[in-house]
């Protein structure tokens, strides 16, 4: 990409970024499909998609600079704080594990429309099995939480390894199965994004770092921008939704968007990447 088309493509992919990383709805899968769409689904696509996540987990930093603020504050000598790093370091080791150890398979075999469009489904499915009505919890707050719940909610990060899975809606739906809240399972998916996101970026930007050059940082710059602000957009809405609604919207979302593009696919009105 160059010049205008590659600015707005960037602009394009940010705002794609920032609106889907943290509703149940997967910001990969719709990466891959927008930059198949724009014809930006080669290697350097890819890592460019990774390194724009930086700038949604930096909105949930601004919308909790408070929060972070105390718990950095407090680590050397406040339990609560040292509880909180530790449950989000607990949280966030089966991903990176994994991640290292099978992110070259999970890119070949599965980084493309159709394995994402039945992750869809499938992850739409098990949202509206989870979220089916009222369930009881025994975790009312992040600050309730045990390691134990931390672990399960990372283990369960860990699937959103298959693009088209939903890092949010893996920790959100998998944290509510294991007894937390509605609230406390979103609050804690935007805090183990921190971790996540700019670990996932930085490692995925090193690895490729010979793709790109100092003419690529507009590009980032923009991409970045734009995932920034919409995500701190769709941070902010999301928290006083899941003060009175349920998931089952995403869900339904998830299995037409997902049917489409299986059936854009199998009739050839798109043409996807093979």
């Amino acid at each position: 990409m160059a010049g205008d088309a590659s600015l707005a493509h960037a602009l394009i992919l940010g705002i794609v970024e920032g609106l889907t990383e943290f509703l149940p709805i997967s910001s990969t899968g719709h990466l891959i499909l927008a930059g198949d769409l724009l014809g930006f689904n080669d290697a350097r696509g890819k890592v460019f998609e990774l390194v724009i996540q930086t700038g949604a987990m930096l909105a949930v930093l601004w919308e909790y600079r408070a929060r972070f603020g105390r718990a950095l504050a407090g680590i050397a000598r406040d339990r609560a704080a040292q509880r909180f790093w530790f449950h989000l370091g607990v949280a966030f080791l089966p991903a990176a594990v994994l991640g290292l150890a099978f992110s070259s398979l999970i890119k070949g075999y599965l980084f493309k429309p159709v394995p994402v469009a039945i992750a869809f489904i499938v992850g739409g499915l098990i949202i509206l099995w989870v979220d089916r009505g009222e369930r009881r919890a025994r975790v009312g707050s992040v600050d309730e939480m045990t390691w134990t719940d931390a672990f399960k909610v990372g283990v369960a990060q860990a699937f959103a390894l298959i693009p088209g899975t939903s890092r949010s809606g893996a920790t959100i739906i998998g944290g509510m199965l294991f007894g937390l809240s509605r609230q406390a399972a979103t609050e804690f998916s935007f805090f183990l994004a921190v971790p996540t996101l700019m670990a996932a970026g930085a490692y995925d930007f090193w690895k490729h770092r010979e793709m790109f050059t100092v003419a690529d940082l507009p590009m980032f710059t923009v991409g970045s921008a734009a995932a920034f602000v919409s995500a701190f957009l769709c941070v902010r809405w999301l928290i006083r939704y899941v003060a009175t609604h349920d998931f089952r919207p995403f869900a339904w979302y998830r299995i037409a968007f997902g049917a489409v593009v299986l059936l854009t696919a199998h009739f050839g009105w798109v043409t996807w990447s093979p």
